[in-house]
C-alpha cells in the first residue's frame, strides 16, 4: 500500500527507479516492502553497497509476512476444520 501511494504522489521517483510499469506492480502484489524500500533508496546510479542490505532485509520480512499467513490460516473464518495441509 505504501508503494502504491508513493507511486500515485510522486511518479518520478518511481519511474526513475523502473523502466517500466511491470516491475513495480509485480512489486506491490509479492514483495511490496521491498519494492518500497529499493524506491525509497534508488539513486540515479542505482543501489550502492549498504542500500541492498535494507533491500534484503525488507524482502526477507515480506516472506517472513507471506509465512506467517500461510501458517495462521487455519484460524480465518470460512476455513474448514477437517481439511489438512
Amino acid at each position: 500500500m505504501g508503494l502504491f501511494i508513493v507511486w500515485v504522489a510522486r511518479p518520478k521517483l518511481v519511474d526513475a527507479a523502473f523502466d517500466t510499469w511491470f516491475w513495480p506492480l509485480l512489486g506491490i502484489i509479492f514483495l511490496p516492502f521491498a519494492t518500497l524500500m529499493y524506491v525509497i533508496l534508488y539513486t540515479g546510479g542505482g543501489l550502492n553497497g549498504f542500500d541492498w542490505f535494507w533491500v534484503v532485509l525488507a524482502g526477507i520480512l515480506d516472506l517472513l509476512h507471506w509465512g506467517a499467513g500461510w501458517t495462521q490460516r487455519r484460524q480465518a473464518p470460512g476455513y474448514p476444520a477437517g481439511a489438512q495441509g
